[in-house]
């Protein structure tokens, strides 16, 4: 389903149209478009959206996106994203390689690596993996700048980090 405002409220007649609001989510798709995957739906394959996308609803395979992707906090998703931006508040097993900001809400739990510009964890949030700070992150090559499961202490031994971070 993609949605338009304007398509809306051309197909009612006789309603009064909303003035233009002034765009406050700076990371939305600039074509408006977003593609929905509803609460009650479950889909298997390949998920590729021209804008951007909303899944309230269960995926498993694959989402490329040339907008953004918003997984809702009763969301489901086993898949590998490729997206401009990525929203987690729910549950999310997979890879993400996005090409500038990856967040996870409150609540929502990643499972699996994470490829960014930036990284917002909320607290709350509870990330398991592996995060590549890398300015081409849409490249998928790694970064020198990476956080790791392991580390070295101040006495140069190796020590094992916690494999899950909760914030």
């Amino acid at each position: 389903m993609i949605w338009r405002r304007e398509e809306a409220e051309a197909a009612t007649p006789g309603a009064v149209p909303s003035p233009p609001r002034e765009r406050k989510d700076t990371h939305m798709a600039d074509n408006g478009e977003v593609t929905i995957v509803g609460a009650g739906a479950r889909l298997e394959g390949n998920v590729v959206s021209a804008g951007s996308l909303r899944i309230d609803g269960q995926v498993k395979g694959q989402i490329n996106a040339d907008g953004d992707v918003t997984l809702s906090p009763q969301s489901q998703v086993e898949a590998d994203i490729r997206a401009q931006n990525v929203s987690v508040a729910g549950k999310f097993n997979g890879n993400i390689i996005v090409k500038e900001r990856a967040h996870l809400a409150r609540g929502g739990r990643i499972d699996g690596n994470i490829t960014s510009k930036t990284l917002v964890v909320e607290e709350g949030g509870v990330f398991h993996g592996q995060s590549i700070m890398d300015a081409g992150a849409s490249s998928g090559s790694r970064s020198s700048a990476q956080a790791a499961s392991s580390s070295t202490s101040a006495a140069g031994t190796p020590t094992k980090e916690p494999d899950q971070v909760k914030v």
